[in-house]
């Protein structure tokens, strides 16, 4: 028990002073990737005719409403 507990200290210890905090450039490119992908099936999702119709009925019922 006592070895695992100085081995996790040493971990810690090294994660500190190694200062792994951030993404490496593969990292940001990975996310980057990702980021575009998820923006361009929403964007597929929302001009879709369907959920079009629905924004547009969603918005005319707030422009229409009564106050």
């Amino acid at each position: 028990m006592r070895a695992r507990m100085a081995g996790a200290r040493a971990w810690l210890l090294g994660r500190r002073i190694r200062g792994d905090a951030g993404m490496t450039t593969s990292e940001y490119a990975m996310g980057t990737i990702a980021a575009c992908a998820f923006a361009a099936v929403l964007y597929k999702v929302v001009t879709s005719g369907t959920v079009s119709k629905a924004l547009e009925s969603v918005i005319g019922k707030a422009l229409d409403a009564q106050f």
